[in-house]
């Protein structure tokens, strides 16, 4: 199958993908990334709730919620898990459109595998994917989320926050 020059510049651009090493163990990684988000999630400022965010949340299984709960304990969701496979792998439904408001049927996919690459490190690949479903806010978003406001920040704070754990 050929493809123009136009259709390969759009394909590369429908995902945000970063690979990196963390100095922790796999478990501990895995942990850090799903089960304690709100210590390196900035809630201050990447929330989508009326209320101050207080928490991210991930419910450990398919199907669970991934969402923040706000101060008054009101709970707003971001998506849902895809995948649970504890510590290999998580992928989760992110369900915000670029007017950032959650959707249950708007989906793009975040993914983040683990894998051991000693006793004490892992390799983290990441995958933000689908993003071509922006439509015309695609170059926009992909720009936003591989910024330092964006996956590149958040995940340079989770590999600070595992590291603090490991």
């Amino acid at each position: 199958m050929s493809t123009t020059t136009g259709e390969a510049k759009v394909a590369e651009h429908t995902a945000v993908r970063k690979t990196f090493t963390v100095a922790a163990p796999r478990e501990i990684a895995f942990r850090v990334f799903t089960e304690k988000m709100t210590s390196w999630w900035p809630l201050a400022t990447h929330h989508i709730g009326k209320a101050n965010a207080v928490a991210a949340v991930i419910e450990p299984r398919v199907g669970g919620r991934w969402f923040e709960r706000g101060e008054d304990g009101s709970e707003t969701p971001w998506g849902k898990v895809l995948a649970w496979e504890p510590p290999a792998r998580v992928v989760l439904a992110w369900q915000i459109r670029a007017d950032w408001q959650c959707d249950p049927d708007f989906v793009t996919e975040v993914e983040a595998a683990f894998t051991a690459t000693g006793p004490a490190t892992t390799r983290v690949d990441f995958e933000h994917r689908n993003l071509e479903r922006f439509g015309a806010h695609a170059a926009e978003i992909v720009a936003t989320f591989d910024s330092d406001g964006g996956w590149t920040g958040l995940l340079e704070a989770f590999r600070k926050a595992a590291e603090t754990q490991a």
